[in-house]
């Protein structure tokens, strides 16, 4: 082999090594897809490069019958895990609290004003976004968070060229609520007790609950109490009562799952194909 020949093959291997590496490197799963846990130079290969979109669980600390007080923070972090490389997304730490002013009397509550609040989703929303990410899903699972939500999320989208959507799935999951159970949900009630049945077993209390504990919402503009007269508000008369049954737990948290998910592709997938902020 003359001379010229042998460094020709050797530049032909080198770029075809190169090749391989480069198409190992993107094969390669991410070490985790939650941002607490990345290390920045990690994060720094990940995103916009191959991950644009993030999760954002946003929850509140406030009584929720026999299950944890934090489960509005619970529910949507956990589906954040389940959900999170199905949809290509890192997870963004949870913003654990939120506006519950009707339930502040509660022990263990803890309520933002919406004053205070608000900037402080903007800031948040706004870093993800200078940090690359080109998609941000907010899982919401609170209530009491949805206005400022909406009020906030167009300004940022607009105005950082950024895609958002917000989910609050226990609307979402309307009817898988009354395919598994065969009813009406509730807050703390027969949905969110399953979902919570799911994950942390451990955490739910059926030995201190009582019907008597369960209250029905009252229709729209009827009246109002501050505090809540319950912490499990049912949002119809007779129903949503929660059930602790493992089934119907596992069944729900299952479907629950698969329809954010299947949202959130559903979602990215009509972005695209519209040319949206590409």
């Amino acid at each position: 082999m003359t001379i010229k020949r042998f460094l020709v093959l050797c530049l032909m291997m080198s770029i075809c090594g190169g090749f391989f590496q480069i198409q190992s490197a993107e094969d390669v799963k991410p070490t985790t897809r939650e941002m607490n846990l990345l290390c920045w130079q990690e994060f720094q290969e990940l995103v916009p490069s191959r991950i644009q979109t993030v999760l954002l669980p946003v929850g509140s600390i406030e009584p929720h019958g026999v299950i944890p007080s934090g489960t509005d923070n619970l529910v949507p972090e956990a589906m954040a895990r389940e959900i999170a490389a199905s949809v290509n997304a890192l997870i963004a730490p949870t913003l654990n609290y939120g506006i519950t002013p009707a339930m502040k009397a509660f022990p263990g509550a803890v309520s933002i004003s919406p004053e205070a609040y608000r900037p402080f989703v903007v800031d948040i929303l706004e870093n993800l976004a200078d940090n690359g990410f080109r998609n941000i899903i907010i899982l919401n699972g609170h209530g009491g968070n949805t206005a400022v939500l909406k009020d906030v999320t167009a300004p940022v989208a607009n105005g950082k060229k950024v895609r958002i959507l917000v989910i609050n799935w226990w609307s979402l999951a309307d009817d898988i609520t009354k395919e598994v159970f065969g009813e009406n949900g509730g807050h703390a009630g027969n949905n969110e007790t399953a979902y919570i049945q799911a994950v942390y077993p451990e955490h739910i209390h059926p030995e201190r609950y009582t019907k008597e504990m369960a209250s029905v919402n009252p229709p729209p503009g009827a009246f109002f109490t501050v505090p809540v007269t319950s912490s499990i508000g049912l949002y119809e008369k007779g129903q949503g009562y929660p059930t602790f049954r493992k089934d119907q737990a596992e069944e729900y948290f299952q479907k629950v799952n698969e329809k954010v998910a299947a949202l959130i592709q559903d979602v990215l997938q009509k972005w695209d194909l519209a040319g949206v902020y590409r």
